[in-house]
């Protein structure tokens, strides 16, 4: 298997809900649900490697509050070179509806300072020779992002390839936004985002033409890879083809970062030199089942869904 890092965006996920109609200003409504845990795309990332039993090394940072010990704490081992800013720990709350969409509340806190330096000093370039860097949360890591270019140089001297999954920009695909997404995606091996941020992205609806339209402003040998939801997801490969997988039919309960299950889900059968068709079908299958399950569960281990697939 070829080695896998996330870096990014860890915060702490308050979870809410589900809340129907949105309450005026000054009520209070009660829920039926609540749930503290790790959050943040490489957070997400990391928690469902986990349950999929797979091996992982995971670049963060934390604010200097209790919320950032209980991260930490949460990672062991792992997050023992982490650095420790001196604000709160990023906070967000969301809250679920009964559709399974969902609404966020998000402190800055601690995600704006995490910087190039902090994760090339967590970072041995190469023990993760030959592998992937599922790089997330770039509108929120404000410092990194500024120095992307330096983490795409050090990422191309160690052979690592890159898969970029930006999130959502906090002011929108604004002109400035898309060109520093392009600039980035000229760079990277993977892209993997969802169905209407592509879209909004190359300003084509359709989200395959969108995907191929993303594939030729990068390296040739690079993989577009759409998430569609209760679609399932589409990939563009290596050649230009259009490959797609449906999703099951599932109970939604919580779709909160199922994206970032998608990708950690099939990043990892793609490490395993799976075809694209079983990596996008696995990703497919963990995302759901996490989305439909309280508390959330992931099945696992990978081994399982890769047979599944291909049988």
């Amino acid at each position: 298997m070829r080695p896998l890092v996330a870096i990014g965006n860890v915060n702490v996920d308050l979870i809410l809900g589900p809340a129907e109609p949105w309450p005026k200003a000054g009520t209070e409504i009660i829920v039926d649900h609540d749930e503290l845990r790790v959050g943040g795309c490489a957070g997400n990332n990391a928690l469902a490697w986990d349950a999929l039993g797979v091996d992982y090394t995971i670049a963060a940072n934390v604010g200097d509050d209790q919320f950032g010990t209980w991260l930490r704490e949460a990672f062991g081992d792992k997050a023992s070179t982490w650095p420790t800013e001196t604000v709160g720990t990023t906070l967000s709350v969301g809250i679920t509806h009964p559709d399974g969409e969902r609404t966020f509340f998000t402190t800055r806190g601690h995600l704006p300072f995490f910087k190039l330096d902090d994760v090339l000093a967590m970072l041995d370039g190469k023990s993760l020779a030959g592998g992937y860097a599922l790089l997330s949360g770039a509108f929120l890591t404000d410092a990194l992002a500024r120095e992307y270019d330096r983490l795409f140089d050090w990422a191309d001297r160690h052979d690592i390839s890159v898969a970029l999954d930006t999130g959502w920009p906090l002011d929108g695909w604004t002109e400035a936004n898309r060109q520093a997404t392009i600039g980035w995606l000229r760079r990277c091996h993977l892209a993997l985002f969802n169905e209407v941020e592509t879209t909004m992205l190359t300003g084509i609806d359709d989200p395959a033409s969108a995907a191929l339209r993303l594939k030729d402003l990068m390296p040739a040998p690079a993989i577009v890879v759409v998430k569609r939801g209760p679609q399932g997801a589409l990939a563009v490969d290596e050649k230009g083809e259009v490959v797609s997988v449906p999703a099951p039919a599932v109970d939604v309960v919580d779709t909160i970062g199922a994206g970032d299950v998608f990708n950690a889900a099939f990043i990892a059968a793609l490490a395993h030199g799976k075809p694209l068709q079983t990596c996008l079908s696995v990703g497919v299958s963990v995302a759901s089942r996490a989305i439909s399950t309280l508390p959330r569960t992931y099945g696992g281990p990978l081994s399982a869904f890769i047979e599944e697939t291909l049988s």
